[in-house]
């Protein structure tokens, strides 16, 4: 709880101090990018996994559609949508191939993930065999149980409706179902 309280406060102390000022002003990319790595780290881990994705490393078209959906409303979140808000097509993009081609960091030493379980085979279509993501698609591999969860409920809970398939199919699984699968993702 204090966690999730002290990243709100870090990321609204970033929000003010680059909102006020033009995007031309905040330098080339790695001013724009600054205050992604308040929250999002600046080597790659988050202030808080559990409830911040990595985004070093991910999908560079998923990275731009996420802002963009931020940026437009069809995603809403405290923090991201006034800073996204603030922001060009061009900036997203720029960011979004920024994040893209940074290297995804070292997973700690984790114990070899179980056997995948019942009806995860049917996200390997979009999500890969390895859950590294695909063209359009986000890595979902070593990010947080507590997050990927989070995003699965949010997803079958109607919360999170910016992509029109997850919804439906998070509703296919019951919460342990998912729960498993979380487990099981978050340890590749």
């Amino acid at each position: 709880m204090f966690a999730r309280f002290f990243s709100t406060i870090i990321a609204a102390g970033a929000i003010f101090a680059f909102a006020g000022l033009p995007v031309h002003a905040q330098g080339g990319i790695e001013g724009k990018v600054q205050v992604c790595g308040v929250c999002h780290g600046a080597n790659g881990v988050p202030i808080d996994p559990k409830t911040i994705p990595n985004i070093w490393g991910q999908q560079p078209y998923y990275l731009f559609k996420q802002l963009a959906n931020y940026r437009n409303g069809m995603r809403a979140h405290a923090v991201m949508s006034p800073i996204a808000t603030g922001l060009q097509e061009a900036d997203l993009r720029a960011i979004a191939a920024y994040y893209a081609a940074k290297p995804w960091p070292a997973p700690p030493a984790a114990a070899a993930p179980a056997a995948p379980p019942n009806g995860l085979a049917m996200c390997v279509a979009c999500h890969q065999p390895k859950f590294e993501g695909g063209p359009s698609w986000p890595r979902l591999a070593g990010l947080s149980y507590e997050y990927l969860t989070g995003s699965m409920r949010a997803f079958a809970n109607e919360e999170r409706t910016n992509n029109g398939d997850m919804p439906k199919i998070m509703q296919m699984f019951t919460e342990s179902e998912r729960d498993a699968m979380a487990r099981y993702i978050s340890a590749l």
